[in-house]
């Protein structure tokens, strides 16, 4: 390596067991610091595991005539085990053997891990990068006056210069403001939910049956309360989806409060999904397709088809039919064998204060937690002909590597940018050779803006729990305690030192490439069709000449950690 590759830590040679750490030139991916650990020791045998990876992928190109058609799709809030496990099913009351068939004909991931909720897991999953690097990891809620900044590069950004036509469709829980939009963010064509499943509740109806407090969000069904003086802070403005083309009008789908507007939602979303592979496989293109279903309105399902008749149980016995008809569709296209699927979750289950049937199923802990069952998922990968079957995959991989193996897959790895840290890893070996292949044996999991928890091989280390300044019982090993039940302190005390020299390598490598926010902006500007509340909700609702300060400056202050409590939403 060159000395031009070389940067000094001088300041750290007294923690660090590197006299330099390698830092990529201006042209190359830049990763975190503890990949270039593994790099250094496989760097020849991962060379010549590349060139017969590409030799493949030519292969595949030459035969198909186009790079593989990719299909991600990613769904909430399902712990491992949940899918692909008829056993635990049986014990469980209800079943998916779609997806269990999936999963035998392909790839079951044991150790995907994701960020611990919704919008920061989108956000990595989206751009390869952990949310904290772009603020993307707070819950964001009507109205969040932010999201998914324009700088971010994301999947539809790199595979579309390289000739794929890209679509979203689904949740996409990245924002409100006009820079997150699907369609301002690479894809050709969209219809996407700007927030989670909660607003599915924010009906007069459902707020008389108690599903959200009285008056927080319709006090017009109350008798007039004489102590509400502002009358304006409310979010009344929110959309329940947003659809549009790539260099076209954004416009509203359905009129909240209308929930049957939200309800067809999904199955809008299943018909122009299938519109957009057959036009594309017509027009001979490869595509690429980031389907994150709703999958089931916070309401539920009025009629059970489960013996569970958990939220989370009738929904994906319903999505699991779905499956089956992309199966069949595909094979109908003639694109089966071109054509990566991916299934997975985009975090834990939501065991705090969720819907019934979100419980732990093998691991502890849930969404929002830094436990592994909080950021480990169930995830499955199917390429007939190329991914061989009934595999069982015990390497760790990362959901931001799906972004960095995506962009090899379809010859577009030159389009990721090189001014930041990428945290996907190229896992292209590990979908095409299996178990033992991955190039990653370490995860960084934050909550918040806080580095929660680090794991490295079988092993863990809990920062959050630690007590400063002391040694405790803050490592677990994970063959032995994957419901990390028994934390250590003598036992695991040689691990110490090196997930300290790893967290300051990490934290060295933030340094040199600082954490940056989220967009900021009012919500919902230059929708075609909006409503008057959506209008409304766009502008300060009060006249700023009015106001000692400026509401504009108080919107792009709000802190990412905290939700935007009391906004300047629609009247």
């Amino acid at each position: 390596m060159s000395t031009s590759r070389l940067w000094s830590i001088a300041t750290l040679a007294c923690v660090l067991t590197l006299a330099a750490t390698a830092r990529p030139d201006a042209q190359e991916i830049i990763h975190d610091a503890e990949y270039y650990v593994l790099q250094a020791q496989y760097e020849t045998q991962w060379a010549e595991q590349d060139k017969q990876m590409q030799a493949k992928l030519k292969a595949l190109r030459d035969k198909h005539g186009a790079p593989p058609n990719i299909i991600h799709i990613m769904w909430d809030d399902t712990a491992v085990g949940e899918i692909g496990i008829p056993h635990i099913q049986k014990m469980r009351g209800w079943e998916t053997p779609n997806m269990n068939e999936f999963a035998a004909e392909g790839i079951f991931f044991t150790r995907m891990y994701t960020e611990p909720s919704c919008t920061p897991s989108r956000a990595a999953a989206l751009t390869g990068r952990h949310a904290v690097r772009n603020g993307m990891y707070n819950v964001g809620f009507p109205h969040e006056y932010g999201g998914l900044a324009a700088e971010e590069v994301t999947m539809a950004e790199v595979l579309g210069p390289a000739g794929y036509a890209t679509a979203f469709y689904g949740k996409s829980h990245l924002g409100d403001i006009e820079a997150s939009y699907m369609t301002n963010q690479g894809f050709d064509e969209a219809l996407w939910t700007p927030y989670n499943q909660v607003p599915s509740m924010y009906t007069p109806e459902l707020e008389r049956a108690g599903a959200i407090r009285p008056g927080s969000l319709h006090p017009e069904i109350l008798p007039k309360d004489p102590y509400d003086i502002d009358k304006g802070w409310r979010p009344k403005g929110y959309v329940w989806a947003l659809e549009g083309e790539k260099g076209g009008p954004v416009r509203e789908f359905g009129t909240p409060p209308n929930l049957e507007d939200y309800i067809r939602i999904e199955a809008e979303c299943q018909t122009r999904m299938s519109k957009f592979m057959k036009k594309n496989v017509d027009a001979k293109k490869p595509f690429y397709v980031a389907y994150w279903p709703q999958m089931t309105p916070f309401t539920g399902f009025p009629e059970k088809i489960t013996v569970s008749a958990g939220m989370l149980q009738e929904a994906l016995a319903r999505f699991d039919v779905y499956v089956g008809e992309l199966q069949k569709e595909l094979k109908a296209l003639g694109i089966e064998e071109n054509t990566l699927v991916i299934l997975m979750a985009d975090n834990g289950p939501m065991t705090h204060n969720g819907p019934p049937g979100m419980v732990e199923t093998l691991y502890r802990g849930g969404k929002g937690d830094f436990l592994e069952g909080g950021v480990r998922v169930t995830a499955l990968a199917r390429w007939p002909g190329v991914i061989g079957e009934g595999q069982i995959v015990g390497d760790i991989v990362h959901e931001t590597d799906l972004f960095t193996t995506f962009a090899n897959l379809g010859q577009a790895k030159q389009h990721i940018p090189t001014d930041r840290i990428v945290d996907g890893i190229d896992q292209t070996a590990l979908f095409l050779e299996g178990d033992g292949q991955s190039r990653r044996d370490y995860v960084f999991i934050y909550t918040g803006n806080q580095l929660a928890a680090t794991v490295k091989g079988r092993y863990k280390r809990d920062w959050r729990n630690a007590t400063p300044g002391l040694s405790g019982a803050e490592f677990y090993d994970l063959y032995n305690d994957p419901r990390e039940v028994y934390p250590f302190m003598l036992q695991l005390f040689p691990t110490k030192p090196m997930f300290t020299i790893m967290k300051t390598r990490h934290l060295m490598f933030k340094k040199a490439y600082p954490d940056k926010g989220q967009g900021r902006d009012f919500p919902f500007k230059n929708v075609e069709n909006a409503r008057p509340e959506t209008i409304a909700a766009s502008k300060p609702r009060i006249n700023p000449a009015k106001l000692p300060f400026d509401p504009r400056e108080a919107i792009m202050q709000v802190p990412e950690w905290d939700n935007l409590d009391v906004g300047w939403g629609a009247p």
